[in-house]
């Protein structure tokens, strides 16, 4: 299970790059079009939607490899017993935060489908299709924020914590700055 959820988390991550490098080859191709005087039509409509679902997509892999801002001064001065008590309540107001978002994002993207909202631009689209990503991102970060807890709960170091402690340890401090 350990090896289908990270795998999971990191391909949800790579979507999440792969829609960055769609956004990027669409604002070239835009500019290139509009130099040549063409319309680009709701370009700008897709690559707002392509934003939300990069957004989204990454979110469960930035929060397990440690991406995500983490205020840790009182962490760091605390014992292990009060630190890891510390973890668990966060973690599991972050269980209770993400099950809302995720439970609102999927209710918001069927209800989407079931009234047959279309997007107001240029490009007549189906929101819930765009709109997915939210959902699915919201899914996945929910799974990713509940395994921490079980992680903690179990007794482990959060993987957030361990990952970044290995970077260090390789002298790389690059997602400090």
């Amino acid at each position: 299970m350990r090896r289908f959820l990270d795998r999971l988390f990191d391909a949800s991550g790579a979507v999440g790059a792969v829609f960055v490098a769609l956004i990027a080859v669409l604002m070239l191709g835009q500019s290139v079009m509009r130099t040549l005087g063409l319309r680009t039509g709701a370009v700008n409509d897709v690559v707002s939607w392509f934003c939300a679902a990069a957004a989204f997509f990454a979110m469960a892999h930035a929060f397990k490899h440690g991406d995500f801002v983490r205020v840790t001064l009182l962490l760091e001065k605390v014992n292990a017993p009060t630190r890891r008590a510390l973890e668990l309540v966060s973690l599991a107001i972050g269980c209770v935060s993400t099950a809302y978002l995720a439970w609102s994002a999927v209710q918001f993207t069927y209800e989407s489908w079931e009234f047959n909202d279309l997007a107001q631009g240029l490009l007549p689209l189906p929101m819930w299709i765009p709109q997915l990503s939210f959902a699915f991102g919201s899914v996945l970060l929910l799974v990713a924020v509940v395994d921490e807890f079980i992680i903690v709960l179990r007794g482990g170091v959060p993987t957030f914590v361990r990952l970044v402690q290995e970077r260090h340890a390789r002298g790389d401090f690059s997602s400090d700055v």
